[in-house]
């Protein structure tokens, strides 16, 4: 009669080991799913990141030459404001002198910097040397002597360089 009890015993033992393997079985495939679950959130994070970075990057583009489409005008300005100082008329002078800084104006609202270059050092991260000139003084050696074209940077990246005169 022992032996009949031992039977039962082992095959209770058995399916004890059985079901104790299936759910270390089922633990592995869940943390598994969890691990494939978590990987996949995380990738999508970097999927929506990347996307809304790459949308501001294009309206950045767009704005960017857009405002260097307005960038000739802005040179009209000047140019006209430079012959119209020599002028009597003020009304011309007023007229052309409001329509520039309205126009500026708007444009620094969306980022837009005039690059200074006049008396300052010559640096090609800024400026495009046009030609060089002797310097009148040892100073102004290696010095921006003349602005030939105003540059300007829009949020911090150049978008026209000044084309300058340096001092040689």
């Amino acid at each position: 009669m022992a032996e009949k009890n031992t039977k039962p015993e082992e095959t209770k033992k058995k399916k004890g080991e059985d079901l104790q393997k299936k759910i270390e079985d089922l633990n592995s495939k869940l943390a598994k799913e969890h691990d494939d679950y978590l990987r996949l959130m995380a990738e999508f994070e970097t999927f929506r990141r990347r996307s809304a970075e790459e949308r501001l990057a294009l309206v950045g583009s767009a704005s960017a030459e857009t405002i260097k489409g307005l960038l000739p005008v802005l040179d009209d300005c000047e140019r006209a404001m430079e012959l119209l100082a020599k002028s009597s008329d003020d009304a011309a002078k007023e007229g052309t002198a409001l329509i520039y800084n309205k126009l500026m104006d708007y444009l620094k609202t969306k980022g837009l910097a005039v690059i200074e270059a006049k008396g300052t050092k010559f640096d090609v991260d800024l400026h495009e040397a046009v030609t060089q000139f002797p310097a009148p003084t040892p100073e102004l050696k290696g010095m921006v002597i003349d602005v030939v074209q105003t540059g300007y940077t829009l949020n911090g990246k150049v978008l026209r360089y000044a084309k300058v005169v340096v001092g040689a």
